[in-house]
């Protein structure tokens, strides 16, 4: 590894950053490993007892306590790679302190699975307007992988998507395991847009479920939701990309099926009648695909993609519009 790539500041404290931090320290490439996490207590947790008090609990992170911090701007002077990892609602108010000459010179990873609000972005066109940083300089990291697995080191696959296909096969070798494979692309709309249109169909499948769809149900949403994706990220970024790559659609499976998904988690409380805001406080964990579907339904003003599963959600979450009722007549759409 090129020696001025070998300091890495992860930003934020959940569970896929916990399990980011954990691929790195297993990863045998040399490196120094710097932690930023909001919650001063759990930093110093961190320190003490080397493990995350709030998520992935049972991995044990062996870093130097002077790498964990919970003040951002000194981490990322040191960093020659920042992998950012907090939900897209709150990037904003993790950078407020940043700026974009803190972030000259450094390559950017978004390991976020979202949309920036207000100004409904993708994390590398929210990060190209507000701080400068390249699509050269910018990675993305997608696919079917949950963090819980990552804890457990169940065999995990990973796409690495840059405009600088050279720079993502670098930071791929930092990450690669005997239990995390990867994968190199240079779309970075279609893995963005994908990851961000996948919780929202996760979403659907949890209400589906929810509201007493069953099995037979779910395979027609997600065959259709594959196809909604295909033709939304065909719109907003028109290039040669198969849909079938485990990025796209690996990743939608997972999401839709997974007992470790929280989108899906999410969307059946909503179908057994939750409010969003009961729903949110019992899982104690961001459904990106809340915030996302709002997002999107903005986005879409302007390309006017027909996203019927997307405007379900949407109507279900946003317009209070009962989950039985929505589904019943998104279904009389599906084929």
């Amino acid at each position: 590894m090129d020696k001025k790539l070998n300091k890495i500041t992860v930003v934020g404290g959940g569970s896929w950053a916990t399990a980011n931090i954990k691929m790195l320290i297993d990863n045998t490439t040399p490196k120094e490993i710097f932690w930023w996490m909001r919650n001063a207590e759990a930093v110093e947790h961190l320190q003490k007892f080397a493990h995350n008090p709030h998520y992935l609990s049972s991995v044990e992170i062996k870093l130097p306590e002077q790498n964990i911090s919970a003040d951002l701007k000194p981490l990322i002077a040191v960093a020659d790679i920042v992998l950012l990892n907090v939900p897209a609602a709150f990037l904003k108010q993790a950078l407020k302190d940043i700026t974009a000459a803190d972030l000259k010179g450094k390559k950017i990873v978004s390991a976020i699975k979202g949309i920036v609000p207000d100004e409904n972005l993708i994390i590398a066109e929210f990060l190209h307007q507000k701080y400068d940083i390249s699509f050269d300089d910018f990675m993305v990291i997608s696919g079917p992988c949950h963090a819980e697995e990552v804890a457990l080191e169940k065999l995990s696959y990973l796409t690495i998507a840059s405009g600088d296909t050279e720079l993502a096969a670098q930071f791929a070798g930092m990450i690669n395991t005997r239990y995390i494979k990867t994968n190199i692309s240079d779309d970075i709309y279609g893995t963005e847009y994908g990851a961000v249109l996948k919780n929202v169909y996760a979403i659907a499948s949890g209400i589906c479920h929810g509201v007493g769809y069953g099995d037979n149900f779910q395979a027609v949403l997600i065959s259709n939701a594959i196809r909604e994706l295909e033709r939304f990220v065909a719109a907003v970024h028109p290039i040669d990309r198969d849909i079938k790559e485990s990025a796209y659609l690996g990743d939608l499976l997972v999401t839709a099926y997974s007992q470790f998904s929280r989108n899906r988690t999410f969307g059946n409380m909503i179908g057994k009648g939750y409010t969003v805001t009961s729903a949110q406080l019992e899982m104690n964990m961001v459904a990106e695909g809340y915030y996302a579907v709002n997002c999107l339904h903005e986005v879409n003003k302007q390309y006017g993609v027909s996203i019927p599963i997307c405007e379900a959600v949407y109507a279900i979450l946003y317009q209070k519009r009962s989950p039985v009722i929505e589904m019943r007549n998104l279904a009389e759409k599906l084929s």
